[in-house]
This record gives structure tokens, sequence and C-alpha cells, in this order.
């Protein structure tokens, strides 16, 4: 190889597994024309990292995985040394893929003990077996941010909490799971993106802790992953002026966070992967192709993700890197190609998506993670109601014909109401209609999983809410990011609250088999509030 077909091996552009012939032909002449390192795949143009201004729609296809096999096949044909094929699937395929297994997010996995820290262990592996099964060989995944901002717009549920030790061992478990079955790893976002309050695809995140602070606690987990020899390390964009002299530099072209902090200070030689360079902390710093790529790499990433100008920043890195340095990030790179054997001639073990497993996986984590928020005897007091038929169902943001109220029944059969998405108009029927009841076991499907507008639950829904728990002996089970605790207005008036975490059927079933069995919640909160 030249020095400059060894550069664009450094290039990872997006692609997307739902595009138009079109695009997928500038792939490939991209692979032929640049000799590229590997692909990033996402869903859609409309689904990628930056859509939060266009708001476009997202177009589902239930052919996606086939399509994701089809076109890597595709691409790997074309290529003169073999493609390192990456996705982002922090909770398995389906974070970007329909119809494939979905396990549990983060902020769900560290609801488990540390006892239970093997199923992290499960779910990496079982991640990994699906990515195998697509073709894909390196998951930008796990999160190694401490979530200790509970207002943080972009992290939150993606991490395994608030406490460093755990989110060390949770993230190295889930490292060691994908290991087992020859899938790369990746520990994002360097230095630490859990305290902040800026989403980095819009904006520039800013941490305001000096290097003490940061090796107390935000680096913890890297730090840990470097002494396991993690695979890999994404430089997250956000700023850290206490190691750039004062100045709000992006840590993705900061030489003091990458070369100085990173490699020499703790040590690490493994590879060092950019985020996504079209995200608008960094992608509208440099006016001129190829700058952005330029200082990233000369930074000390080795890997430019989502790089959008290649031909310009194949020819700046030429121009200005060192052959030293080219080689350095170059042999990085084709270690972790050999380690997934796809340097080597064999043709790849055929291995088949299993549901069955994901399920069972699934169910075990539920059984696991229900977490007891408050209220000593939940099951007794909605049997009591029941007898004396004072008991009410209240399902919101799904109808009566969700999983957890079937489960109950007939147990626990009683009158059962809903509010759906833009039903506010029923709420007055609804307070009427539950006047006489005294006791309301209420179903809270949080509608999104990020914190934006109070995580979709609506003022009208929140108001009768408030009212409905200072005027009833409400029993709440809430499916949703237990965040969304916080958004529950007077829930230190609730009789019993239980934190679900995830809307799976598993879990559903899960909580309902808790409920009728009066079974013990061995879960504990990851995340802490002002008492409830």
């Amino acid at each position: 190889m030249t020095l400059e077909q060894k550069i664009g091996q450094f290039f990872f552009p997006a692609v997307f597994i739902n595009d138009t012939e079109e695009n997928i032909q500038a792939t490939e002449r991209l692979i032929k024309e640049q000799n590229i390192g590997g692909l990033t795949f996402f869903h859609s143009r409309a689904s990628a990292a930056t859509n939060y201004e266009t708001l476009k729609k997202i177009v589902l296809n239930d052919d996606s995985y086939q399509r994701l096999k089809d076109l890597i096949v595709r691409y790997q044909k074309l290529a003169t040394t073999p493609l390192l094929m990456s996705i982002d699937a922090e909770w398995g395929l389906a974070m970007r893929v329909e119809k494939t297994p979905q396990y549990p997010y983060a902020i769900t996995l560290a609801a488990l003990e540390e006892k239970d820290s093997h199923l992290v262990f499960e779910v990496g592996k079982q991640i990994g077996l699906d990515l195998k099964s697509a073709g894909i060989h390196y998951n930008l995944a796990p999160l190694a941010d401490i979530n200790n901002n509970p207002n943080n717009p972009v992290i939150g549920y993606r991490s395994f909490g608030e406490n460093k030790e755990k989110v060390a061992l949770f993230a190295l478990e889930y490292l060691r799971g994908m290991k087992e079955v020859g899938i790369l790893g990746c520990l994002k976002h360097f230095p630490g993106h859990g305290n902040t309050n800026v989403d980095s695809h819009l904006g520039l995140p800013v941490l305001k802790e000096n290097l003490e602070q940061l090796l107390e606690n935000e680096l913890v987990p890297f730090i840990k992953g470097i002494e396991n020899e993690v695979d890999s390390i994404m430089i997250g964009h956000l700023s850290v002026p206490a190691l750039n002299k004062g100045k709000n530099i992006s840590a993705t072209v900061s030489k003091s966070i990458i070369e100085t902090l990173l490699r020499k200070q703790l040590g690490y030689d493994g590879l060092i992967i950019s985020d996504a360079l079209n995200m608008h902390s960094v992608s509208k710093l440099y006016s001129k192709k190829g700058q952005l790529e330029w200082e990233a790499f000369n930074a000390g990433n080795d890997v430019l993700c989502f790089a959008e100008n290649i031909p310009e920043g194949i020819q700046e890195i030429l121009e200005k890197a060192s052959p030293e340095r080219i080689e350095a990030s170059y042999n990085r790179l084709m270690k972790c190609k050999q380690k997934v054997g796809i340097l080597d001639s064999k043709n790849p073990v055929s291995i088949s998506l299993d549901f069955e497993k994901a399920s069972l996986l699934n169910r075990k984590i539920a059984e696991n993670c229900l977490t007891k928020i408050k209220g000593r005897n939940n099951t007794e007091a909605i049997f009591e109601a029941k007898n004396k038929q004072k008991l009410a169902k209240l399902s919101l943001y799904k109808n009566t014909e969700n999983t957890f109220f079937r489960a109950l029944n007939p147990s626990l059969t009683s009158p059962e109401f809903s509010i759906e998405m833009g039903d506010k108009n029923t709420i007055k029927a609804l307070e009427k209609n539950l006047a006489d009841y005294e006791t309301i076991l209420i179903s809270v499907f949080v509608p999104k999983a990020k914190p934006m507008n109070n995580f979709e639950m609506e003022e009208s829904v929140l108001a009768f809410l408030k009212n409905l728990l200072s005027t009833k002996k409400c029993i709440l089970y809430v499916f949703g990011n237990p965040y969304a605790l916080q958004v529950i207005p007077n829930l230190e008036s609730a009789f019993g609250v239980v934190q679900v975490y995830q809307d799976f059927t598993e879990f559903q079933e899960s909580a309902a088999t808790q409920l009728l069995n009066n079974l013990t919640c061995k879960g504990t909160l990851p995340v802490h509030f002002s008492e409830i």
C-alpha cells in the first residue's frame, strides 16, 4: 500500500441501510477510489444523528436486516483490503434495524445488583452474535459515561448509571461478552459525557472539572478499560477547558486530551476513533473541506467516523502528517482487522438471529431489575380494594389491551381505563368514572426515553395524575426511563411505586407476576433524586 492508500483506511464514512441506489454507488466509488478502511451503518438518512432540525419522517422497512446483509456482501466484494464494518448497537441491532432482537437500555441493566453482572456479559455476547450474523465486526458501544447530571439531554438512559465502579464493571462485562464471540467493542465518550447538559449533536458540551476531579470520577471506567485492553476508545465532542489552557476546544481536535492525557498519561495504545464528524459541535468549526479531518487526525484519532470530506481529508493528512504517525495509526487499525479475522481468507461462519434466546435473557433481566421505590403492602392493598370492588386500573400511553393488564387478568379483574397520546378530551370523563374507586393501579408507559419535553408526557396528563395521586390510593408501575420519575408531580403522595424500566413483553409480564405474587423486587434504582 502507498502512504495515500494507508491514509484512506482511516476513513469510516456513514452508510445508510435504506438508501437510494445512487447513494450506494457513491459509497462503492469511495471504496474503489479512496481505499477506505471501514463503514458505519445507520438505518436511513432521516434517522442519522443530526436529524433534529429537519425532523424528516423515518420510513420503516421490515426488510432492513436482509438489506444490511446484502449491502455488506456487495461492499466487501469491491474492497481491496477487507472493510471493518461498524454500527452503533448499544441495545442491539434493533437500535438501527427493524425486526431484530432488542435488549434493555444500559440504565435498565444498571438496576441489576453487581452479583448479577453476568447478565450484562450475556447481553454483550448476544448483541455480538446478532452483529456477527449480519456481517458486522465492530460495535461502537458501550458507554463508559457516568451519568451524574440528571438533566443530561443525550446520555441518560444510555449510561450504566451514576456510580463509577458499577459503570466500569458493567461496561467491562458488556465488552467481555462481545469479545467472547469475536466482536470489537468501544468505550465512549472520552473523557466523559455524563456531567453535561448540552447535546453534542447540536452544540459543544463543556466539562468544568479539572484533571484531578476527572481522574477521581469520569475517567475511572476508561482507566479500567485500558487496564483490560479495550479494543478502542471513542473521543467525545465535548470541551474540557482545564485541559486546554482555559479554551473551549472540542476533545476531538485536542492534542492535550488525546495525545497527552489518553496516550501518554493513561498509557493507552489501542485504537482511537472520533465520534461522528458530522455532528454540529465540530462539523461547523472549519469551512475548508478536509480541515476537520486533518485536525481530528492530528489531535490523535486513528479512525475518522462519519467523515464527510474524504478525498480532501486524505490529501490534507498526506501533506501534513509524518509517515511515522500514519504507520502507527495504520498498524492499530490492521491489528483490529486481524483480531476479527477479516484479513484471513476463511469464509465467515453462518449465524442466525436467535429471538427466543434474546427473549429468555430479557425475561431474566426483568426478573432481577424491577425496583420498588415506595410501598410496603402494594399487593395486599390492591387485592383488598378488588374484593371491595373499589379497584380500577388506569393505563397511561397504552390502551387497556397492554400486556401488563392482560397478564394481571383474570386474577385481578377490575374496570380498566386508559389515556393515550393526544387523548386529553377523555380526562374529564375519566375523573367522573374514577370517582367511586378508592384504589387506582396505574401503569405509566413513558412515551420517550429522552427527557426533552417531559419525556413527551403531556401537561394535561401530568396535571390529571397529580390530582389523582392526592385524592386516591394510587400504586404506579412505571415502564420507562427512571429519570421520568422526577417529572411525575406529587409522586411523594403515591401509596406505592415500582420502577419497571422497559415496556418489553417480558418486562410487563414480570411486573404482573411480581404484583400478583407479592414478590420481592430485586433491583436497585441506578440514579438518585430528592425523596419520593
